[in-house]
C-alpha cells in the first residue's frame, strides 16, 4: 500500500463525515464540500491502487 492509497482513503472518510454533518445541519455548502472531498479521496486512492499494480508488474 502506497502513500496515495492511505491518504486517499483518509480523505474519502473525512469527506463522508463532512457530507453527513452537512446533511444533518442542513448546511448545503458543507454537504457539497464533503461530497467533493470524498470524490477527490476516492480518485487519489484509485491512483494509489494503479501505482501499486504497476509496481507489481514491473517487479515481475
Amino acid at each position: 500500500m502506497n502513500r496515495d492509497r492511505a491518504e486517499g482513503t483518509a480523505k474519502e472518510l473525512k469527506g463522508s463525515v463532512k457530507e453527513a454533518i452537512g446533511k444533518v445541519t442542513g448546511n448545503r455548502a458543507k454537504q457539497a464540500e464533503g461530497a467533493a472531498e470524498k470524490i477527490a479521496g476516492r480518485m487519489q486512492a484509485r491512483i494509489g491502487e494503479e501505482a501499486d499494480e504497476l509496481q507489481e508488474r514491473v517487479k515481475s
